[in-house]
């Protein structure tokens, strides 16, 4: 039976707030262990700012498997303002040393916001327009001024605070909020990511927190993350097991594009009193209790705890856990000071490298974005070692592309010829890949697609390509599960402006003629000059002049000798088209 977790700090509280080190922040990307190929970056998690010192170091240290990271960091506590958790937390790391970590690992950053405000508050503020609207702007406005890539709304007050009863008034203003947040962040190229409870078909009559509303929300959003643990939290029971977790993600992949689907992982366990025998000390009276809440401990600790409780573990195969029995005898003195002592017996479960292992095979299984920790730091190496052998197995191909551009009609007006191709690793060419041209013109920054095509049977495309303007072309390809995203390197194209000259092929000695002509693409303020062949030379007239409105120009010169004479017209180049020269032509002087 699932037991609902009672309030969101039970997230909160399974660290003690700690110090970041700088040297911890430090520290080199490295593997924990050696591909033999790159492995599917599958795995995701939080960092907490109670955490710090150890949860980034491990995000640095698994690089190889991670592309996000949440940094949890914020609290929403009305309409206007967001608290920020970390500098109260770290006071002598500044947030933007850990933010520079991130980013030279080379993570995506999408930091958590949680529902810091009390019971029913967020539900009716998202209820009204002008409030609602108020809390996207400051959700928007935290995001652009720290240039993350995104947010994360981790608002769990309406499944464990507001009340079961309230969920039907509060999905409309939920789904409008969503809405009107993904129109707004999507706007300046920002990702949203929504952290909820399990929902589960509602066919299946296990509705699960129906409150967040997925299918009506899956357009809206980039991420999904299911915080599919925390199943037992009150009586002893499974942290969350395999065949709930597929359950709830069974649902989800029927309304939402399984990419962008992410399944938790707990780095945490939980140790319940399941018996007493005796009168316990004073000391213990309210943890040692049937009722009392579980203890908590990390996975990474898990393995001497259990030695130290001379207990035996026990991994299940159905629910993909660890979990472990055994007594314990606390002795000291009543609250009258007499002697005494009770034996509790205990339970305990955890997930394990084993677990974690299950749990990145869904991922393969349902071609889901992947996992995500809660949180890092709290693992032990084998867990991200399990995962990473689960990633290395469904790594997704390498796409290899190249692109050569016959540059032999760089001419205004010409075509040029794109030719590419795509191949794997080992030659393989990959055959039906869709594949995008783009271009970037002089004086910008953002590529344009210029078409789109398919590679022919042996891996390649050839397309004429007529551009206004010089130019760098690339070819692209979007990723997929089975194949990385590539991106050839970019080629410039250089291109020369078309050059039509008029001139007359015989003129009088000492009689004024003319040598004209037109630009094109047409354009006015062109520097042109006009140069004659002396004894093999070419040598400048001293004649110059800018093109017109429409392109044009005209030269005006006198030769004084009969003979023939030679000529060219040059013309200037900018950052859109290269210098260029006209054919020779020779006049006739008689």
């Amino acid at each position: 039976m699932f037991t609902p977790r009672t309030s969101i700090p039970q997230r909160v509280w399974i660290l003690p707030v700690v110090a970041m080190m700088v040297a911890a922040l430090t520290l080199p990307m490295v593997n924990a262990s050696e591909a033999a190929s790159p492995p599917r970056k599958i795995l995701t998690g939080w960092i907490p700012y109670y955490g710090m010192k150890t949860a980034l170091p491990s995000a640095v240290a698994n690089g190889d498997l991670i592309k996000e990271v949440m940094p949890f960091w914020y609290t929403l506590k009305n309409a206007t303002n967001i608290t920020d958790l970390y500098t109260p937390a770290n006071p002598s790391v500044p947030m933007s040393t850990p933010l520079a970590t991130m980013r030279d690992s080379g993570f995506t950053i999408i930091p958590t916001i949680t529902d810091g405000t009390s019971k029913l508050v967020l539900a009716q503020l998202l209820a009204k327009p002008e409030t609602r609207t108020q809390v996207v702007t400051t959700i928007v406005n935290l995001v652009m001024a720290n240039n993350f890539d995104g947010i994360d709304l981790d608002f769990e007050g309406f499944a464990f605070v507001d009340g079961t009863a309230t969920w039907n008034g509060t999905r409309p203003g939920w789904v409008a909020f969503v809405q009107e947040l993904s129109i707004a962040l999507h706007a300046q190229e920002k990702l949203l990511s929504i952290t909820t409870p399990v929902l589960f078909d509602p066919a299946s009559g296990k509705k699960g927190y129906y409150v967040y509303d997925w299918a009506t929300i899956a357009p809206m959003i980039d991420r999904l993350r299911i915080m599919t643990y925390d199943y037992s939290t009150a009586s002893p029971g499974s942290i969350g097991p395999l065949a709930w977790v597929e359950l709830t993600v069974q649902y989800a992949v029927t309304v939402i594009p399984a990419s962008k689907i992410y399944i938790g992982v707990a780095g945490y366990g939980r140790d319940w009193v399941t018996k007493v025998v005796g009168i316990c000390p004073a000391l213990y009276s309210k943890t040692i209790s049937t009722k009392a809440k579980a203890a908590t401990f990390l996975m990474r600790n898990a393995p001497a705890l259990i030695a130290s409780y001379g207990a035996k573990a026990s991994y299940s195969e159905v629910t993909a856990e660890v979990s472990f029995t055994y007594d314990k005898v606390y002795s000291g003195a009543t609250s009258t000071g007499l002697d005494t002592s009770c034996t509790a017996s205990r339970k305990g479960s955890y997930q394990d490298a084993r677990s974690y292992a299950a749990r990145a095979k869904l991922v393969e299984k349902y071609r889901l974005g992947g996992i995500t920790a809660w949180t890092f730091g709290m693992e032990d190496v084998a867990a991200t070692d399990a995962v990473r052998l689960v990633a290395q197995a469904m790594a997704p191909d390498l796409v290899m592309s190249t692109i050569t551009v016959d540059q032999s009609g760089t001419l205004f007006g010409n075509p040029v010829i794109i030719k590419g191709e795509f191949h794997l690793p080992d030659s393989q060419p990959v055959a039906g890949l869709s594949v995008k041209l783009e271009a970037l013109t002089p004086g910008t920054t953002t590529w344009r697609e210029i078409l789109t095509t398919v590679t022919d049977s042996d891996g390649s495309i050839l397309t004429p390509l007529i551009l206004s303007t010089s130019s760098s072309v690339r070819l692209s390809s979007e990723g997929s599960w089975e194949r990385l995203a590539s991106l050839s390197a970019e080629q410039p194209i250089a291109l020369s402006r078309r050059l039509a000259v008029s001139v007359p092929t015989s003129v009088l000695a000492n009689k004024s003629f003319t040598v004209s002509g037109t630009i094109q693409p047409h354009q006015s303020g062109v520097s042109l000059e006009l140069e004659k062949k002396i004894k093999g030379t070419w040598v400048q007239t001293g004649l110059s002049l800018l093109s017109d409105d429409a392109g044009r120009f005209t030269f005006s010169l006198t030769e004084n000798s009969r003979g023939l004479s030679s000529y060219r017209v040059l013309v200037g180049g900018d950052d859109k088209f290269q210098g260029a020269q006209s054919s020779i032509f020779t006049v006739v002087i008689r």
